[in-house]
C-alpha cells in the first residue's frame, strides 16, 4: 500500500523514524572544531619575551667571590704592565742617584743638571701604561658582552642588569667601572657594602642597577 506524497514532495515515514541528527561522527556544517588539549587557541595565552634563567635571577654572588675575581683580573692584566712601569722608574731613580753621587755634597744645582734619564725608561713606562689601558678595555668588553671577565668566569659569577638579567653591553660596563670611584670614597666603604646589603651591591651597582650573581 502506498501513500500519496505530501505537498512538500517528501514521502512520509511509515515507521515513525526520525532522520539522523548530527552528533558524534557527524560534524555540523559551519561550526569550527574546538581546540583540545595540547592545541591552545591563538591568543589564549600572553606571549612574554624570552628571559634568561627561566625568568628568575640566580643567587647573588658572595663578597669573597667578587674580591677573588677582582684580584685574578688585576693579576692577569696588570702584572706585566706593572713590571714594565717599575723597571722604567727604577732606571729614572738610578740616573738621579748617579747624578747626586757625581756632584759635590750639597750642590743641588749640579745634581739637577747631571741627571740623564735614559730613553729606555720612558719607553718602558709608556708601553706599560698602554698595556694597562688595553687590559682595562678588554676586561670591560668581556664584562659587557658576556657578563664575565676571566676572573669572574673562574669563580663562576656574572654581572648582569637587574631589570632583565642580561649582560650590560660595553658602554654600560665602561660607565660602571668609572662609577667604582664612588666605592673608593669614604675609606672604600662602597667596596665593603655587599657584606651587609640585601642584594650584595656596591655603590656602583646601585647607581647602574646591576647585580653580581652566581653562574648556574
Amino acid at each position: 500500500m502506498s501513500y500519496p506524497p505530501p505537498p512538500g514532495g517528501q514521502p512520509p515515514n511509515p515507521y515513525g523514524q526520525q532522520p539522523p541528527q548530527p552528533g558524534y561522527g557527524y560534524p555540523q556544517q559551519g561550526v569550527p572544531p574546538q581546540a583540545g588539549y595540547g592545541h591552545p587557541q591563538q591568543g589564549a595565552y600572553p606571549q612574554y619575551p624570552q628571559q634568561p634563567y627561566g625568568g628568575g635571577m640566580p643567587p647573588y654572588a658572595s663578597w669573597g667571590a667578587r674580591l677573588g675575581a677582582t684580584l685574578l683580573d688585576g693579576l692577569m692584566v696588570n702584572l706585566l704592565p706593572m713590571i714594565l712601569v717599575v723597571a722604567g722608574y727604577a732606571q729614572i731613580i738610578g740616573a738621579a742617584v748617579d747624578a747626586v753621587e757625581s756632584c759635590p755634597v750639597g750642590d743641588t744645582a749640579c745634581a739637577e743638571v747631571s741627571v740623564q734619564v735614559p730613553g729606555s725608561a720612558w719607553a718602558l713606562i709608556t708601553v706599560g701604561a698602554l698595556l694597562s689601558l688595553a687590559g682595562f678595555l678588554w676586561l670591560t668588553y668581556k664584562e659587557g658582552s658576556t657578563g664575565q671577565t676571566p676572573g669572574k668566569k673562574a669563580l663562576k659569577i656574572s654581572v648582569l642588569r637587574e631589570a632583565d638579567g642580561r649582560p650590560l653591553g660595553f658602554g654600560m660596563a665602561f660607565v660602571r667601572r668609572l662609577a667604582h670611584t664612588l666605592d673608593g670614597m669614604a675609606c672604600y666603604i662602597g667596596y665593603l657594602w655587599p657584606l651587609w646589603d640585601a642584594k650584595k651591591q656596591t655603590f656602583a651597582d646601585k647607581v647602574m642597577s646591576t647585580v653580581v650573581v652566581k653562574q648556574q
